[in-house]
């Protein structure tokens, strides 16, 4: 499995707002200046986060971006989800999709693998939220 920038941007763009998290409306240019992505880009990741309630818009001269909720309560598996989908390493793994299921997966042993880094990969991202990455900089 492997990330791609929209998760990578996103995510960085996300620790921007929970940095900035009392200090109101955070302008997407000033985001993208701040971590050296493109404006375009951020204009591209931002519906998706703002559609999951991730992030909140204001509009207005003074206005930007704010978090959905909380730092603590957003976690890094939320954004990277929203951003990239499923995060399973293989396509088996992936609950509820129809047509995904393999003929093999009864006697398939290398199955308990996938299913298995499928679970710490969600458990690892769910147990870490935008106000333990910012704490961690302290």
């Amino acid at each position: 499995m492997r990330l791609s920038t929209k998760g990578h941007y996103g995510l960085r763009a996300m620790v921007v707002l929970a940095l900035k998290y009392r200090d109101g409306p955070v302008p997407l240019r000033e985001i993208a200046d701040e971590e050296n992505i493109s404006f375009q880009y951020l204009e591209q990741i931002f519906p998706s986060l703002r559609r999951a309630r991730l992030v909140r818009s204001i509009r207005g001269a003074k206005g930007g971006y704010i978090l959905g909720k909380d730092p603590a309560e957003i976690k890094v598996g939320d954004i990277i989800r929203t951003l990239e989908g499923t995060l399973a390493p293989a396509e088996c793994v992936i609950e509820g999709e129809e047509g995904v299921e393999c003929s093999r997966s009864e006697s398939c042993l290398a199955r308990n693998v996938w299913e298995r880094l499928y679970e710490r990969i969600n458990e690892v991202l769910d147990d870490i939220s935008l106000a333990d990455l910012i704490n961690w900089q302290d």
